[in-house]
């Protein structure tokens, strides 16, 4: 059974990233604050759950939460400044885009930056953990869905659709005999081999 809150603060704000490890496309983060009394049986850590429950999840988070948003960082930028601080500014600029001002912010993982001067804490696991996490998780997640399914249409051949980027088998086959995108994210090791890649030009 997942918790509601952490702190004991009643504007505590869970947040969580999805796409650390894909090959392509964006870091996207979500910030959600949850009311007092909130409650859903469904709710988990978003890679617990099928993209169905999912899809069905998000409305629900959209509507009875105080406030929710999410922010994507582009393959450039995280190539510019590395996956980990891509990570923490998506986190951070969604917590930006809050239309309440969180009083205390519980963080997924072990890596975080202070956010202003609003106190905060890291929580190993912590989507399978905390409701507003997981709230957070399955945000994040169904939005960098939603935009990998949007440029699968531009770049077929690499089954975004279906992979969402991550480094499936018919991911790196497709880069093997394609080349990369202007998606793919050149810092990553986008071959166990390391081949030479050439640059996709569309």
């Amino acid at each position: 059974m997942l918790k509601l809150n952490y702190s004991g603060y009643l504007l505590e704000c869970g947040t969580d990233e999805a796409g650390r490890g894909c090959l392509a496309g964006p870091v996207t983060a979500a910030a959600v604050i949850l009311p007092e009394h909130f409650n859903d049986k469904m709710l988990n850590d978003s890679k617990q759950l099928s993209e169905k429950k999912r899809e069905l999840l998000r409305p629900i988070i959209e509507a009875e939460s105080l406030t929710f948003a999410y922010a994507h960082i582009s393959e450039t930028e995280i190539d510019s400044i590395n996956i980990l601080n891509a990570s923490i500014l998506a986190m951070h600029k969604s917590i930006e885009k809050l239309s309440i001002t969180p009083e205390f912010i519980i963080v997924d993982g072990n890596k975080f930056k202070p956010f202003q001067s609003i106190p905060s804490q890291t929580i190993i696991k912590g989507d399978g953990k905390f409701l507003s996490i997981a709230a957070a998780s399955v945000i994040a997640k169904t939005y960098r869905d939603d935009y990998m399914n949007k440029i699968h249409k531009e770049f077929p051949m690499y089954q975004w659709n279906k992979n969402k980027g991550y480094p499936t088998a018919a991911h790196r086959e497709a880069i093997k005999k394609y080349g990369i995108t202007k998606y793919h994210r050149k810092s990553f090791r986008l071959l166990p081999e390391q081949l030479k890649l050439e640059l996709y030009s569309s």
